[in-house]
């Protein structure tokens, strides 16, 4: 069963203290864009995994490759997620904590998270949708790999509707 959690007023202030870490390692690298709150631990009042999911804008991508030792060294694990985004995740006792992206502004990464966010964020009703999705499969999936899949209709739609097109992998 995929763990979801009641919104945790804390999430914030976690993302605002890794915010911080994030900023003086990825100084090299980061643009003016900055770096943001995504996922649903970034909705205040949203069930989610406890997972902190972070967008860091980079100027480059391509030299943004140098910011992995500087990950390294704060405790994330860079696997391959998109080719428009270099992915980390840290865990800490066995228990995955964060998620980052680094990914240009603009990118399609950047627009898709940075949207279905803020759709989340400015329409209570979607985002009380979206938390009975999540609730119910949370409950009948054991696999994460099913559990995103089954939300990606939902995010597909929220995202057609603030016309962005959601590619297919």
């Amino acid at each position: 069963m995929i763990e979801v959690a009641g919104y945790d007023e804390a999430w914030a202030g976690q993302f605002a203290a890794e915010r911080e870490r994030l900023a003086a390692a990825l100084g090299p690298w980061l643009d003016k864009a900055g770096i943001e709150h995504i996922g649903s631990t970034s909705v205040p009042g949203l069930a989610a995994k406890p997972i902190i999911d972070i967008l860091c804008g980079v100027r480059d991508l391509a030299t943004a490759d140098a910011a992995l030792g500087p990950m390294a060294a704060l405790g994330y694990a860079h696997d391959d997620h998109r080719p428009d985004a270099l992915w980390f995740h840290r865990d800490v006792g066995g228990v995955r904590t964060h998620h980052v992206h680094l990914t240009e502004p603009g990118s399609p990464l950047w627009r898709e998270r940075l949207a279905f966010r803020d759709a989340l964020r400015r329409d209570p009703g979607l985002a009380a949708t979206y938390a009975a999705l999540k609730s119910g499969l949370a409950a009948s999936e054991v696999d994460v790999s099913a559990y995103t899949e089954g939300k990606r209709d939902f995010v597909v739609s929220v995202l057609r509707d603030a016309g962005i097109e959601l590619r297919r992998r």
